[in-house]
């Protein structure tokens, strides 16, 4: 039977509202019949109509679309048994560019000076009537500063955040709400606005009032009556402001501060005056993927230390507590947050640095129910203070952006399941609206490097266009005029290196390349190639230009200054940031490489002929000073370390026996640190793959399943329930050794650059690999290897669920695989045997064959 799998407008299957004029629509079917193919797709909307067999999404290109309307779009599919599918989806179209009739207001009696704080939460209120019966009506809104709406008395919208994280100087994203069945004959809308991103502190610098002096809101309610006629409501004459709220403070480092004795009929108003901003930011229906509350988490123990109740949650996450009082008039409760303990139970908040996160909270009287909606924190642990145990339930809501998972990954060793966890775990921890390093301390930014590396994982786990589009729209806006890219976006006044002009910076800028890239593997949409080919055109100029102060080999060799790299990032095996950034000769020189090589490769999918050619001819040079300069001309390093060996061979710098050298030096490497991991951010995503598709299966996996520090499953098998930042982030007796390593403290128990390694697990163990981008054509071809007995990993493709799930019992292999329709799929098995097979479940079966010498 064919059925419709999927059926989405700009990737979402419901609630899409969109100022995109051709927005893109995306769907997948699927048939329990083997073999089956599609024959004929059918496409309308509006009046467009569109047919084609191949393809998974396609971009509306009928008559103009109007601005604040309701459109549906139907599809209908048949295949070659005569069977057919269809479905139906609505969207809507946002203000299309418009102009808004509301005006931007705030309160023009605060002000604020103090550094490093929040500014007070703002509450505007407003009340209106309806003058007939209402078909439609949305309202709105944005603000400079983070929002949340009630109606009526009634919270508007699921979303946390909004209007959510952008390049504000540049673009402010605006969310639609229906309020159709909310609306009454008469009207109050509260909209409080703390400071956010915007106004309040940002970064470890917590420079505030970055954006604006003080918070702002433009807001429209548009009514469409019954009778035909339209109403526009928005900010300006009529609504007032407040400081006098129940919410005395809120920031994303501190917390929030409540007082539930607050009555807003008690509050001092005054009318809200006309604000000026300082910038002039396109504004644009929501594309991002917007911040919810997801899993309601409960605490697996209570424990009574000194005057605090510490609450265990079982689980490192970032999201809000959740707390359930019977509370006396005036009782103060505070909640603090640790994502670990001390050896005396205490909450170690010592890596927080400068952030508070704490939630204080002045009960009313009787029974009560709060949970912060503007600020968020990243925890394992929370204490509780000012409340006996009896009269309180402590609840926690994970908080992370609105992202359909696609992946998945189990196999025989609960522990390499535990790490896949820890990978999921840290993704939703830290897929906060942007791709944030952190989400406890006084950081919590879009540090690029992290998600450069991090980016082909979180495309197997997550459906990522949405949120990634979003986030490199704002890379491009925020690249410098000499071609770098800041080391976080949105930078928001943040600035590394601080060089005039501003420096290249090798790994963290190549996001630009390596995330449209991943993205592209995992959709096969060249248009986000396209969107950011000259943005990775200028970074790869930049870094050329950086690294051409020399003569020779040596005018490939980028060897800038140290302390204005990155280096090889908290390579486990040197102790201080120094000796990291000291290794970014071969570092930032292997990215020189790697970019330019897939710059080359992306422009000739572009059909961009002179690029390709010039972008191929610079990664062949540089490959050749590497080779050159840093070896000794057979494929031995001068200077050994495990990613000054990885990086090369992962990025085909070296060739036929200069490689196999290369190859076996970095696996003695590996065994002589009895297979513990030694490579810092840039190398460990490769270091398996580096190992594994050489030769070195073995070596690979004893190093994938090593328990002894620094590795991926020392984590585990001393309760990490999250990635960390650092390999050694605890020692055997649970205790952080991190000392002065020149990092203040940098250490996060939350962090997912490292869980890259799920990757491999995709890949190499679960042998999930696209052979097109899209997964129009795919392999399947697992790595049997280490202790392992059986593996299982799934991916929805833009077709449908391709999967595959293998048995190893003695030297009996038994594979299992699943094909979407509309796709074909090359399994190979571990003897060497190949079949090509199409939409369909398909069952396989061979001998292991004989274990091959190291090297072989």
């Amino acid at each position: 039977m064919l059925r419709l799998r999927r059926f989405a407008c700009e990737g979402l299957e419901n609630g899409c509202v969109t100022d995109e004029t051709h927005p893109r629509f995306s769907f997948a079917f699927e048939s329990d019949r083997s073999g089956a193919s599609l024959c004929e797709v059918t496409l309308e909307a509006n009046g467009w109509t569109w047919r084609d067999t191949g393809r998974a999404s396609v971009r509306y290109d009928g008559a103009p679309l109007s601005p604040c309307t309701t459109y549906q779009a139907r599809i209908c599919a048949t295949d070659d048994a005569g069977e057919s599918a269809k479905g139906t989806i609505e969207f809507e179209t946002g203000l299309l560019g418009g102009a808004w009739e509301a005006e931007w207001i705030s309160d023009a009696s605060y002000h604020f000076g103090e550094r490093g704080v929040a500014p007070v939460p703002m509450v505007f209120r407003y009340g209106f009537p309806l003058e007939g019966g209402v078909r439609r009506a949305r309202v709105y809104a944005t603000a400079l500063g983070i929002y949340d709406i009630s109606l009526n008395g009634e919270r508007v919208g699921e979303r946390y955040f909004a209007p959510g994280f952008t390049s504000y100087a540049s673009t402010l994203q605006y969310q639609a709400y229906d309020v159709t069945d909310r609306l009454a004959a008469t009207n109050e809308l509260v909209v409080t606005v703390a400071g956010g991103w915007a106004v309040g502190p940002f970064s470890y610098t917590r420079a505030n009032r970055v954006t604006a002096d003080r918070q702002a809101l433009l807001l429209e309610v548009r009514v469409e009556y019954e009778d035909g006629s339209t109403q526009v409501l928005g900010t300006g004459d009529g609504w007032e402001v407040t400081e006098d709220g129940p919410c005395h403070m809120a920031c994303f480092y501190d917390g929030e501060t409540y007082d539930a004795r607050v009555s807003l009929d008690n509050a001092a108003w005054r009318p809200a005056a006309r604000e000026t901003l300082h910038v002039s930011p396109a504004l644009l229906a929501e594309d991002g993927a917007p911040v919810c509350a997801h899993e309601l988490m409960r605490p697996e123990s209570c424990t009574k230390v000194g005057n605090e109740l510490v609450y265990d949650f079982g689980q490192n996450f970032a999201g809000v507590v959740d707390l359930v009082v019977d509370g006396l008039e005036g009782q103060t409760i505070v909640v603090r947050h640790a994502e670990i303990l001390k050896p005396d139970g205490t909450l170690n908040t010592d890596f927080l640095r400068t952030a508070k996160a704490t939630v204080t909270y002045v009960c009313r009287e009787g029974r009560q129910e709060f949970s912060p909606r503007l600020t968020y924190m990243g925890f394992r642990y929370v204490s509780v203070s000012g409340v006996d145990e009896a009269n309180i339930e402590v609840r926690a809501r994970a908080l992370y952006s609105d992202l359909r998972q696609t992946g998945e990954f189990v196999c025989s060793d609960e522990r390499l399941n535990r790490l896949q966890e820890n990978i999921v775990w840290s993704s939703k921890s830290n897929l906060m609206d942007i791709p944030t390093d952190c989400p406890q301390r006084d950081e919590r930014m879009g540090w690029t490097g992290d998600i450069a590396v991090f980016a082909p994982t979180a495309c197997f786990n997550f459906d990522m266009g949405r949120f990634l589009r979003k986030w490199l729209r704002d890379v491009r806006v925020e690249q410098y005029r000499t071609g770098g890219i800041p080391v976080t976006v949105p930078s928001q006044g943040f600035g590394f290196p601080t060089t005039i002009p501003p420096m290249a910076v090798d790994f963290w800028g190549d996001a630009c390349v390596l995330v449209p890239w991943a993205l592209y593997l995992a959709e096969g949409d060249e248009e986000v190639l396209r969107e950011n080919f000259e943005t990775m055109r200028r970074y790869v100029d930049a870094c050329r230009f950086w690294a051409g102060f020399g003569v020779g080999d040596y005018h490939y060799i980028w060897h800038t200054p140290a302390v204005l790299h990155f280096g090889d990032w908290v390579a486990p095996d040197v102790p201080k940031m120094s000796q990291w950034q000291g290794r970014s000769r071969w570092t930032a020189t292997a990215s020189l490489q790697h970019t330019s090589g897939l710059v080359a490769r992306i422009a000739k999918i572009l059909g961009e002929k002179d690029a390709a050619e010039k972008y191929g001819r610079l990664s062949e040079r540089v490959a050749r000073a590497y080779r050159n300069v840093f070896t000794d001309g057979h494929g031995r390093l001068k200077r050994e370390f495990q990613t000054a060996y990885v990086l090369p061979i992962q990025f085909g710098m070296f060739k036929g026996e200069e490689l196999s050298a290369a190859v076996a030096r970095l696996s003695q490497l590996v065994e002589q640190g009895e297979y513990r991991i030694g490579t810092g951010f840039p190398g460990t995503p490769y270091i398996l793959f580096a190992l594994a598709d050489h030769g070195q299966k073995d070596v690979a996996f004893k190093m994938l399943e090593c328990t002894e520090c620094p590795s991926w499953l020392y984590e585990v098998v001393h309760g990490a329930t999250t990635i960390w930042e650092r390999w050694d982030g605890l020692d055997e007796n649970g205790s952080c050794p991190i000392g002065d390593d020149g990092t203040d403290q940098m250490i996060s128990y939350n962090h997912y650059a490292s869980g890259a390694v799920g990757d491999f697990l995709y890949r190499r163990v679960a042998g999930l690999e696209p052979l097109e981008p899209g997964y129009r054509r795919s392999r399947v071809q697992p790595l049997v290897g280490g202790g392992l007995r059986s593996a299982s990993g799934t991916v929805e493709t833009p077709f449908g669920r391709l999967g595959s799930s293998w048995k190893l019992d003695g030297t009996a292999f038994s594979l299992d695989v699943e094909v979407p329709l509309g796709t074909s799929c090359e399994v190979v098995l571990p003897d060497g045997s190949a079949h090509e097979v199409w939409c369909g479940t398909y069952s396989f079966v061979c001998t292991m064959p004989a274990a091959k010498e190291a090297g072989e």
